[in-house]
């Protein structure tokens, strides 16, 4: 048992905060698009606009998006078991690859059927679906604002993929109003301008699916985070008394939170009793100072004289 000095801190209070605001922005986002796929699609099919309609389906993936993160979220945030003593962090990377690889799905259909759409004759858009589009961007950008606010604030990958997911909507949106409104302004034989603007728009999406797919894939392969975190560890263990040296530090993301391992050395003459308290006192100052550091692994070596290299 430790003595009463060695009080451990519990970083379940702020992950628990964290996964709150994470499920909020994407309840949040869930409500916004069934409405706005609801909307985009029954004025794209009056309005006859194409582009509308690719825009409501790909308002649909984004709701489909939005319920993989809520859930890779929940699954995150489980404490360790018997099946999983490292706890379930990693569903939240592979939620967020999953977004980010819808997000290059519907970028590949959207450019297809743009594609086919432009080499098919069709009746021009309906001047009053660009007034629909108008409003789709503001609520959009709006909503990717706060979602990846509140994605940052969580330390999520997950519901930054699904913020990007919004901007990539908006993106779909501005380019259909500009395909439309050169379609109107052109009159007859520019109806296919919102196809084009389209396949543009989908270029960028799938952009923005790579992007998000890169970090996804660097914390499943347990990729290190930034070296300013590392350093900032590495100086607070250094502080601790009785510390000679930090000679490793190596530190994973596991969801929401971070694992740490190190090396610490301390005087070689010191008991195991001695070493382990300093061991502890480590850790819950690690802890205490980054609360996004879940535990802290310490491998305890005698210094040695002069340092090493």
């Amino acid at each position: 048992m430790l003595p009463p000095r060695f009080v451990r801190c519990s970083t379940r209070p702020v992950l628990q905060q964290r996964l709150q605001r994470g499920v909020r922005a994407t309840c949040v986002g869930l409500a916004v698009n069934f409405l706005l796929a609801a909307v985009k699609g029954v004025a794209g099919v009056v309005g006859h606009s194409n582009a509308l309609i690719a825009d409501a389906v790909e308002s649909l993936a984004d709701i489909f998006s939005s319920l993989v993160v809520w859930r890779g979220l929940v699954i995150a945030a489980a404490p360790a078991d018997k099946e999983h003593p490292y706890g379930h962090g990693k569903a939240e990377p592979i939620a967020a690859a999953v977004v980010a690889t819808l997000l290059l799905l519907a970028a590949a259909g959207i450019a297809f059927e743009s594609v086919k759409a432009i080499f098919q004759p069709h009746e021009a858009p309906r001047a009053f679906t660009l007034w629909v589009l108008f409003g789709v961007v503001i609520v959009k950008e709006a909503l990717f604002r706060f979602v990846i606010r509140e994605g940052r604030a969580a330390g999520s990958s997950a519901v930054r993929a699904d913020a990007w997911h919004h901007r990539s909507d908006a993106i779909t949106s501005l380019a259909a109003a500009v395909g439309i409104s050169v379609s109107l302004v052109g009159g007859p034989g520019w109806e296919s301008a919102d196809d084009v603007a389209a396949v543009v728009a989908a270029g960028i999406i799938a952009w923005n699916g790579w992007r998000l797919l890169r970090p996804a894939l660097d914390e499943l392969m347990d990729a290190a985070p930034n070296p300013a975190m590392i350093e900032e560890i590495t100086e607070t263990a250094a502080r601790v008394a009785d510390v000679v040296r930090v000679e490793k530090c190596v530190v994973r993301k596991m969801g929401l939170h971070f694992l740490v391992d190190m090396h610490v050395e301390v005087d070689g003459g010191m008991t195991v009793f001695r070493a382990h308290e300093v061991a502890h006192r480590v850790k819950d100052r690690v802890r205490q100072g980054l609360p996004a550091i879940h535990d802290v692994l310490i491998h305890i070596e005698p210094a040695h004289p002069g340092g090493r290299d």
